[in-house]
């Protein structure tokens, strides 16, 4: 019997190999790392006294350093036991307690289709690298050399260009005897109803082919050489052989890289940032390790990934406000799957720079001064709530405390819950201890080198570089975390999506990163994203409203629909005309992603400040006019009150009554 590839795959994810392995060897104590999922026996094939047979969970292999052999599940069972292979797959299915498929003629005329699809993905990625070399890939050429990329790590990567005639590539495969329906299939023409004749989806763009972890060509990826075009990047859409979200690019070559090395029980990490060319920037100049998710934000399944090549890979994002959105999602989508041995850490960069950048202009030494110092989930989290900066009354002490218990419970592991508990607990008690006392109220004092005192001169310069946080500003929906109600302005942003769903449709990447600090909030926005995608052509009010109370939201609706009303602001209101709403709309979220930056720019000044040492006078004055600045902008926002604006000025197009009902 034939058994499909996804299959096999499948039963082998759901099995670690050490439990494979485990019940015919015993596994060496002192060698073994359970935590990791690496482990060491005296071989079963062949007689030796000292361990050097090595198998890893991560990878799904074993290897002997004293015989050779190597293999997978099937392999250990067949050379081992002399089973044939499908009572090798039949004993592993059992474990991972899934039945075997019965024949299905169709599943296997699908498996056929699905290799003969792998091959068309070959032959356009041969015709992009061959365009990418003529004439027509002249422009192309230039801008890979002015971005740093040499003829090997073109070759490397077999990136290739696409013409801007509307059927090149289209015309290439049936030259080739490449069915219609195929080509359709591998997401290579754009296709459809309302379209009279098929074109090819890729169109003057610099192609990079994204491969599967058996390094099969599975979809591409595109970058616009047009500044005008409708989109910079440009992926393939989803097919039978991809899903964008189950997809790192780079995978199986920085797999290799991290492997470990032979005879020994060190591995490398894996390192997760944001585009193609980050990767191959690095790959380029030395740093092989590296992978990126495919213009989304990480999902579950890359993290899985991610885990079983690394049991903490490091996550390194731009030194930008859309960078820190992305690092607190990432942070917030770990935080339950972490178990004993297994965690993420964050590198943040230098802002305006992106990884590409560091490496382009100052070789490897800055980005990997950058991951040294790359901070622990615990801290990420710890940052982020403490942005405010203002909890001199018992009462936001506890709010603070009670959040941080929120957050932390969402841990599925009880082991690794209790911990952050307690190191949450830690990082209060030396929070709250640094700053009591009413010459230091209302001042924010990050904890140096970790949290402990650095001495009584530390921190007289702690005290003399503290920044007050107003009143007025600690009250404000700019600074104010988390509450039992969401911010004012939170819910203007979200409700005016769900009265004016053309949003989405117009601008959904942009809309959709919209990062929520209430968690109420959060968990409405993932739900109505899902809606929203699901809905496809219907998504209009009235269905987005349905399916959302359909899921229990119906009174967070009617809150912010209150909030929103009793403050006026009428184009987040379903009778407001979608110009306004679209003017009003950018000009909130410009205004929220521009204090999410300030704030974290104002953690990164204070941390920088704390750790500043005695002797660097000039830094720290330096320092401390950076951070009265990122102060004074914030007070500007607030004073502003900007939101009010640009919400609240009554358009000609509605009446003063659109929001005095409802």
């Amino acid at each position: 019997m034939r058994f499909s590839n996804s299959f096999l795959d499948e039963i082998r994810d759901r099995v670690p190999i050490s439990s494979v392995i485990g019940r015919r060897v015993t596994w060496d104590r002192k060698k073994t790392n359970v935590a990791r999922g690496d482990y060491w026996a005296c071989c079963p094939f062949h007689g030796e006294k000292s361990p050097s047979f090595h198998c890893e969970d991560r990878k799904g292999r074993y290897h002997c350093f004293g015989c050779g052999v190597s293999g997978d599940h099937f392999r250990f069972l067949t050379d081992l036991e002399g089973l044939n292979f499908p009572e090798a797959v039949q004993q592993i299915a059992d474990l991972a307690g899934m039945a075997l498929p019965q024949p299905d003629p169709q599943a296997e005329r699908r498996e056929k289709e699905r290799t003969t699809l792998l091959d068309v993905m070959e032959l356009a990625a041969q015709f992009f690298q061959e365009q990418l070399q003529s004439a027509v890939g002249a422009r192309a050429r230039a801008y890979l050399r002015d971005r740093g990329l040499t003829g090997r790590t073109i070759e490397t990567f077999r990136l290739g260009y696409a013409p801007e005639s509307r059927n090149a590539l289209k015309a290439f495969l049936s030259d080739k005897g490449v069915p219609k329906d195929q080509i359709e299939a591998c997401g290579l023409v754009v296709h459809g109803e309302g379209i009279a004749v098929s074109y090819d989806r890729f169109r003057d763009r610099i192609m990079f082919p994204i491969l599967s972890s058996r390094e099969k060509i599975i979809a591409f990826g595109g970058r616009a050489m047009s500044p005008d075009a409708p989109a910079k990047y440009l992926n393939s859409n989803e097919t039978e052989l991809f899903h964008k979200g189950k997809v790192l690019y780079n995978f199986a070559r920085a797999r290799r890289a991290s492997q470990a090395v032979p005879g020994t029980r060190d591995g490398g990490t894996i390192i997760a940032v944001e585009g193609y060319m980050d990767v191959i920037a690095l790959h380029q100049a030395g740093i092989e390790n590296a992978v990126a998710p495919l213009g989304t934000a990480l999902t579950e399944s890359q993290l899985d990934l991610l885990w079983k090549m690394s049991p903490e890979p490091i996550l390194c994002f731009d030194g930008d406000g859309a960078g820190t959105r992305a690092a607190n999602r990432a942070a917030d989508l770990a935080l339950p799957f972490l178990k004993p041995g297994r965690s993420v850490r964050f590198a943040l960069l230098p802002e305006g720079k992106d990884p590409d950048d560091l490496v382009r202009h100052d070789g490897r030494v800055p980005f990997e001064k950058v991951l040294a110092e790359g901070r622990p989930l615990a801290e990420m989290i710890w940052m982020r709530e403490t942005a405010a900066g203002s909890f001199e009354t018992p009462e936001r002490r506890a709010e603070l405390e009670a959040r941080l218990r929120q957050i932390v419970s969402v841990i599925s592991d009880e082991n690794v819950r209790r911990y952050y508990q307690q190191e949450m607990r830690e990082r209060l008690n030396g929070f709250f201890s640094a700053g009591r006392g009413p010459e230091r109220r209302g001042n924010f004092q990050p904890r140096n080198g970790g949290g402990r005192a650095g001495g009584s001169s530390g921190q007289a310069r702690g005290q003399e570089r503290g920044v007050a946080v107003s009143d007025r500003l600690a009250r404000s929906g700019l600074v104010r975390g988390h509450r039992e109600l969401p911010a004012l302005r939170e819910s203007v942003l979200a409700l005016t999506v769900v009265n004016h769903p053309q949003l989405l449709l117009d601008d959904y990447d942009e809309i959709a990163s919209v990062d929520f600090e209430n968690r109420d909030l959060q968990r409405f926005w993932s739900c109505l994203l899902t809606i929203a995608a699901k809905l496809g052509a219907r998504l209009d009010r009235e269905n987005l409203r349905e399916q959302l109370e359909e899921n229990g939201f119906d009174a967070l609706l009617a809150t912010m629909n209150q909030q929103v009303r009793n403050a006026r602001l009428w184009t987040a209101t379903p009778e407001a005309d979608l110009q306004d709403v679209v003017q009003a709309y950018r000009q909130a979220f410009a205004l929220h992603s521009r204090n999410k930056e300030l704030r974290w720019q104002k953690i990164e000044l204070e941390r920088e400040i704390a750790e500043t040492a005695a002797d660097e006078e000039e830094r720290a004055i330096a320092l401390m006019r950076a951070l009265a600045e990122v102060q004074l902008e914030i007070g500007r926002l607030e004073n502003q009150e900007a939101i009010i604006d640009g919400f609240g000025v009554m358009s000609g197009r509605v009446k003063g009554a659109a929001v005095s009902h409802g």
